[in-house]
Parts: C-alpha cells; sequence; structure tokens
C-alpha cells in the first residue's frame, strides 16, 4: 500500500496544495515551505496514535488560525488521500469503496462523461479515497477531526438538518487506519510520553501489536503495588497511626471494625496512572547506572525511537507500512544517516522522508525527490526533478553534488572541474581582499556549485534546477558552435547565463589575472611535483608575454589538479583578481548576499543609536 496523492485544504500554512508521491518520496525545500504540513497531514489522515490526542486539533491547525470564515460560517480542514496497492484483502473487502485510478492521466477515470470501457480500460487499478475533517464544534466548544471513507457520497446524510462536516460519508475508523500501517517519526518527537506507557505511545503500539495478554498485564501489576509481603502498613510506626485513626474516626463516623478498616498502599495508582508514570530506563555503553531514556544524548534518543518504530513496522510487516520520517539525520553522523535511511527504502512499502543531509538525498533516486513550495497565496504545490536529455550516469556521477545543490539558497552551474576550483578560490579572495562585510563566500550565503560535466551539458541542466525554484547561475566559456533553439530556452531558464568571452577558463586566467600573480604562481608551482618540465621553469628575464604563455601552458597541461584555483590564491588584492569572474560573483552575491553575521548592517556603521 502506499500514498499516491494528498490534496490539502486550510490546514496550517497551507491554504491549498496538491502533492503526487511517485513511491518511496524525499521532500525538499526550505525552511516553513510546508514539507512538516505534509507528514502532519498524512498523520492526521491515516495516523492510529493521533486518535488518542484531544483534541485532535486545534486552533493553530486552521489556516491563519481561522475556524470561522468571514461569514461566520465553519472553516474546515480538508486532507484527501488516494491510497493504491492496497493489500488483496482489504482491496476485496473495501471494493466498493475504491474508484478506477490512471496513471497516465493521473486521476480517476469514473468522471462525468466517462464509459464502463473506461474503467476497464488496461493500466486502470483501484485506488481508495479517504478524506479527514477538521472542524469547530460550537455545542461542545470544542474541536473535532474525523477520517471517512469519501466513495461513495451518500445521496443523503443521515440527518439532513445536521450541518456537521462528514455527515453522510462512513467513518474510516481505527482498524482501518491500523490495516493501513502509517508511521510517522517527528522530528521532536523525543519528550517523556514517546517511550512511556501512556495510549497511543510507541511502546503502548507495540503492546498492542504484539501481547494479547496486555490488559490482564495492568491488573496484575496494581495489584502487587497494593499486595507488598509483608503489607507497608505492618511497619510499627505506621501501624500505631492506622489505630489511632481509626479510633478517632469511630467516635464521628460509622467505619468498619477491625484492624483492617484502615490501612497503608504502596500506591493508589490505577492502570491509567501507570501508564503516565512508567518510564523506559537505558544503561549506555560503558555506564554502570541505567537512566530514563530522555536523559540521553539526542542522537541516541532519535535513534531508540527510530529501532520501535523499525519494531513497529515488523509487527504489521514491513511490505504494508507507509513510514514517515521527518529529518533522520538530526544528531546522527554521515554514515548512521545513510544506513538508517537504506534500511527504511529497502523494508518500508514506502517511506516519505523530508531532510536537510546531502547523505539522506544521496540514497534517493533523482525520480523519487519532489521540491516543495509555497507561493504568496499560501498554496502549496510540488515539482518532480527533471532529467530528460541528462544521461542516467551523468546523474550518478554527480548525486552527491546533486543533493548539495537541492539543500542551497542559489546554485552557480560551472562547466568543468578548473571553473568550479577557479569560481570557489576566487570566491574566498573576494571575501579575504575586500572591504568587511562587504562580500560573503560561497559557505557563508549557502551557494553550491555544479560541475556539469561539460560545455555542452551546461543548458542541460537549466530544467532541472530551475524546478527546484531557486536561483540559479552558469557560467561557462564561448560555445565551439551556436546554440540549438532548444539549447537556447534551457539557458534561459538560469536567473543569469554568464558566458564569458573567451575559449577556455585558461585563456580568461591568463588575460585578466594580474601579471605580477602569475609570476608568484609560476615561481611556487615550479617546485611541485607534478609541474610540467617540458614547459620550462619560469625566469626572472621573461617578459610578460612570456610570463602568459607559460602560465597559460601550465594550466592547460594541469587542468584540473589545482593549478587554476592556486593562481588565484597568488593574488594579493582585489585589483589582481580576474574581472570577468569578479564581476559575476559579486552579482550573485548581491542577490543572495545575508545580513553580516554580528548582525550589524555595514551601511550602518558609525550611525547613532
Amino acid at each position: 500500500m502506499r500514498v499516491r496523492r494528498i490534496t490539502i485544504e486550510n490546514f496550517r500554512g497551507v491554504a491549498h496544495g496538491v502533492v503526487d508521491l511517485p513511491g518511496h518520496t524525499l521532500l525538499v525545500g526550505g525552511n516553513n515551505v510546508g514539507k512538516s504540513t505534509v507528514c502532519e497531514a498524512l498523520d492526521l489522515v491515516l495516523g492510529t496514535e493521533r486518535l488518542f490526542r484531544r483534541p485532535i486539533v486545534d486552533e493553530h491547525d486552521f489556516h491563519n488560525g481561522r475556524y470561522f470564515d468571514d461569514a461566520g460560517n465553519l472553516a474546515v480542514i480538508k486532507i484527501d488521500v488516494v491510497l493504491i496497492d492496497l493489500p488483496e484483502d482489504m482491496r476485496r473487502k473495501l471494493f466498493h469503496k475504491t474508484r478506477p485510478w490512471r496513471e497516465e492521466q493521473q486521476g480517476f477515470v469514473d468522471v462525468d462523461g466517462s464509459t464502463p470501457s473506461d474503467t476497464d480500460a488496461p493500466g486502470v487499478i483501484r485506488a481508495l479515497p479517504i478524506t479527514f475533517l477538521g472542524w469547530y464544534d460550537r455545542k461542545t466548544d470544542d474541536f473535532e477531526g474525523k477520517t471517512f471513507f469519501s466513495h461513495p457520497t451518500k445521496e443523503s446524510p443521515d440527518e439532513p438538518d445536521d450541518p456537521t462536516p462528514g455527515n453522510g460519508l462512513e467513518s474510516f475508523g481505527r482498524d482501518w487506519k491500523q490495516a493501513c500501517g502509517f508511521i510517522y517519526l517527528r522530528t521532536l518527537r523525543t519528550g517523556r510520553r514517546a517511550l512511556s506507557l501512556e495510549r497511543g505511545s510507541l511502546l503502548d503500539t507495540i503492546l498492542r501489536l504484539g501481547d494479547k495478554g496486555r490488559e490482564s498485564m495492568w491488573e496484575d501489576t496494581v495489584k502487587r503495588l497494593k499486595a507488598f509481603d509483608p503489607p507497608v502498613g505492618s511497619i510499627p510506626q505506621l501501624k500505631a497511626i492506622r489505630e489511632q485513626v481509626r479510633k478517632r474516626m469511630q467516635r464521628f463516623i460509622g467505619i468498619a471494625d477491625g484492624e483492617d478498616a484502615t490501612a497503608f498502599f504502596a500506591s493508589d495508582l490505577t492502570r491509567e496512572n501507570l501508564r503516565e508514570v512508567i518510564q523506559f530506563f537505558v544503561r549506555s555503553k560503558g555506564s554502570e547506572y541505567a537512566v530514563p531514556f530522555h536523559r540521553l544524548g539526542t542522537g541516541s534518543v532519535n535513534t531508540l525511537v527510530f529501532a520501535l518504530l523499525t519494531h513497529i513496522a515488523d509487527l504489521r510487516g514491513n511490505d504494508s507500512v507507509i513510514f514517515a520520517m521527518e529529518e533522520p539525520e538530526i544528531a546522527l553522523p554521515p554514515h548512521s544517516q545513510r544506513r538508517l535511511t537504506r534500511y527504511l527504502l529497502k523494508r518500508m512499502g514506502q517511506a516519505i522522508v523530508t531532510s536537510h543531509s546531502p547523505q539522506v538525498i544521496d540514497e534517493f533516486e533523482v525520480t523519487q525527490i519532489l521540491a516543495i513550495d509555497r507561493d504568496e497565496k499560501h498554496r502549496l504545490s510540488s515539482t518532480a526533478i527533471p532529467t530528460e536529455g541528462i544521461k542516467f550516469k551523468a546523474v550518478r556521477q554527480r548525486k552527491l553534488q546533486l543533493a548539495e545543490a537541492i539543500l542551497a539558497r542559489g546554485i552557480i552551474v560551472a562547466e568543468g572541474a578548473t571553473e568550479v576550483a577557479t569560481l570557489i578560490a576566487t570566491s574566498r579572495a573576494l571575501e579575504a581582499h575586500g572591504p568587511e562585510n562587504a562580500y560573503d563566500a560561497f559557505d557563508l550565503t549557502g551557494i553550491s556549485v555544479f560541475e556539469a560535466g561539460a560545455h555542452g551539458e551546461i543548458p542541460k541542466w537549466g530544467p532541472v534546477f530551475g524546478s527546484l525554484r531557486k536561483a540559479f547561475f552558469a557560467f561557462h566559456d564561448l560555445p565551439k558552435k551556436d546554440w540549438t533553439a532548444e539549447q537556447t530556452a534551457n539557458l534561459a531558464l538560469y536567473s543569469e547565463n554568464c558566458q564569458t568571452t573567451y575559449k577556455g577558463i585558461e585563456a580568461l586566467l591568463v588575460a585578466e589575472v594580474a601579471i605580477d600573480a602569475q609570476r608568484r604562481f609560476l615561481s611556487a608551482v615550479a617546485e611541485w611535483p607534478d609541474y610540467p618540465q617540458h614547459h620550462g621553469k619560469p625566469t626572472v628575464e621573461a617578459d610578460d608575454d612570456a610570463v602568459r604563455k607559460l602560465t597559460y601552458g601550465v594550466l592547460a597541461d594541469r587542468k584540473g589538479d589545482g593549478y587554476a584555483a592556486h593562481l588565484i590564491e597568488c593574488c594579493q588584492s582585489l585589483a589582481e583578481l580576474p574581472k570577468t569572474i569578479t564581476e559575476f560573483l559579486q552579482r550573485v552575491n548581491a542577490l543572495l548576499k545575508l545580513p553580516p553575521l554580528d548582525g550589524d548592517d555595514a551601511d550602518d556603521e558609525g550611525k547613532p543609536g
């Protein structure tokens, strides 16, 4: 079973949104665009634990906090989910609740104007549509929320005069939700309740799924607490108090005769009290003392919670589990992030993950990545990353680069390794040699430099990075031949297409880097073990043209070996840096620059107050 589509209305920061899930799905995007909202919405529709929370929703779950519209009518949270690949027994029992769905048109086919042959056509499958509705109940002065089968809708509601949302729909209750096997690990799900035995907690879920004798367990525990042997009340001091209290009470009210009319017990806990107070203790490696689990480190707690969730998945049958998880990288080293993500993708029926980690992103196929965005009208949308025209090998080779670009605030696409190294070195030099706070290097601005692989690949990556809906720039040489119409259209997708007037990065550097910097460069690299000796050593007597010729030959021979970056590092002022590159980077910086780290705006220096 898996979620195929989720439609959200009036929930949290989303006025309206539709997200189509390709199977295993990685949700990426900036902070506060709606990634967690998608997971929370799925939890409302499918989550069994949510049923134990009262209220299920509150005023902060409504878009803009409004649970009435301007006319005073109820504003309803509505979340529609389409489930496909149902297990055979569920598909058989709920056949009349399902609708025919066709992937080619990405929708239901039993719409107005359809014919019986449409529903029986090749490629048509059965999909189960369900709906969560959340609303404010005036009668109880409380918030309500329920999940319903959304097909078929009854022609007339159960109570025609009842305005309650969902009137006329059949409830999609706890048993059916458990059959869906939805599990949700939130980023902040590490409080005391997570590993308590409260209703709906992880341990309670494990008990419900794996232990048929759990009800008698509570009764036996309560009896044990009362029946200490010897009884707590037999302690001489407590026994004397009991007797005094019994005698004095009998003067005023009728209580039972005998010593057992009053008693001390170890606890008056009920089964519900026990659920609240029992905690999970852990003794970490190297320690001799067990502590409540929430006293462990953040990474250990998150891993512990994840381990319990995977146990729940095993109890339910992994291949039918829909596992949603926020930011699995929290407090975990990179190798653990990869192992955890790989486990989800291999063992779960469907994994839905949000992340800001390149290691997590790298484990997903590009076709499984959805870029989430929200416009100024709070409409949520998702975009799959297009890879048409890009060879599969090129995608695999640059997967980690692509992951870093997905997380960046802005992207510069350069044609080769030498261009990438030169841009990074120039960015650092601009920060080092310029006025304070005038320019921020890439690592402070959040800019990722992506190597396209070749000059002709630059246009192909335009649609890929355009789908991420962030600023992205191209930097490349003059083309050997004119761009085609398709290439020109793809280049137009870039925020800026910086095409230099040179036919190679080496030609640009030789023409624009100050001659003194080139002399320093040649003097330094002449001692490097891999210096191309056939070009000869630089001499003090060499004129400027000879220096430029030697610099060009060395750079061309040692392309991609760090020589170009070192040439930039030999520049000792802004004036010595290549003008074409510095002006391009300053334009990018002006667009993406963040406030200074110290909180003081350079433009305000010296102003009073």
